[in-house]
């Protein structure tokens, strides 16, 4: 029963990688379909916004208030800009906003192709000559690589005017000098590291999701599970990358 299990999942593996593979074929294809990608982009983009922002504001806010009483007791109340900038910017920015668009974004790709498998219109567009991955697939793997990095962007941004609300409940700053002391703290190598994984975070949380839903099989119940896995899946990964991605930058900066 354990080989079984252990065989299935290694096949299912093999045909996600050549799933994955096949993106990077299909993607220089025409036609390329421009208002396809931008519709996408929007969904992914702008329809997270608001989600991406409370999530950013929160985890700055309770990042310094966490944060300031250690601090304070060591006299190193001043250092609380540059350590909030820091650790938003290097891990917790791309790492959180990573995993809610696994359930945001995923979940509704899973959810979409497969209720288009299902209902047998990935099978009617191939019966119909039209290539159904480079339509409906490509498109939101694009989509998702590209924008999730704007959106960690967008979510350090709200992080650090979080952390600067949560300063001025004790003390008094203003929003110039609270900036300036946490951008003093910044280096190029905490930066760059940081905005090139959150590109693989995008490609991982869009092909997975995608995958789920394009191989979905049975009836209506296993549109519900293509969503529910590819939240576990792209969660997963994401975690499997910023391990990966921390390791070569621990290497590099050696």
């Amino acid at each position: 029963m354990m080989t079984l299990y252990l065989k299935n999942k290694f096949y299912k593996t093999g045909d996600q990688i050549a799933f994955g593979a096949r993106f990077f074929k299909e993607v220089f294809k025409p036609p390329y379909q421009w208002k396809e990608i931008i519709f996408q982009c929007y969904l992914v983009g702008y329809k997270s916004l608001v989600l991406i922002g409370i999530t950013g504001f929160i985890m700055g806010l309770v990042l310094t208030i966490q944060s300031r009483p250690s601090l304070v007791a060591f006299g190193a109340e001043s250092l609380i800009p540059g350590m909030v900038a820091v650790s938003v910017i290097r891990e917790i920015g791309p790492v959180i906003t990573a995993l809610i668009c696994s359930g945001n974004i995923g979940s509704r790709m899973g959810a979409e192709l497969g209720s288009m498998r299902v209902t047998e219109q990935i099978d009617a567009m191939e019966v119909s000559a039209i290539n159904p991955y480079h339509y409906l697939v490509v498109k939101r793997v694009l989509a998702t690589t590209l924008m999730i990095p704007l959106l960690v962007i967008f979510a350090d941004t709200v992080g650090l005017f979080g952390s600067f609300v949560a300063v001025n409940i004790h003390d008094r700053t203003t929003l110039y000098h609270f900036f300036s002391r946490a951008i003093s703290k910044i280096d190029f190598s905490d930066i760059v590291p940081a905005f090139i994984k959150t590109f693989f975070f995008g490609f991982a949380i869009g092909i997975i999701g995608c995958f789920k839903g394009y191989h979905a099989t049975g009836g209506t119940e296993s549109v519900g599970k293509a969503a529910n896995s590819a939240v576990i899946s792209a969660s997963l990964a994401v975690f499997v990358i910023d391990m990966m991605a921390v390791q070569i930058t621990d290497l590099i900066n050696k």
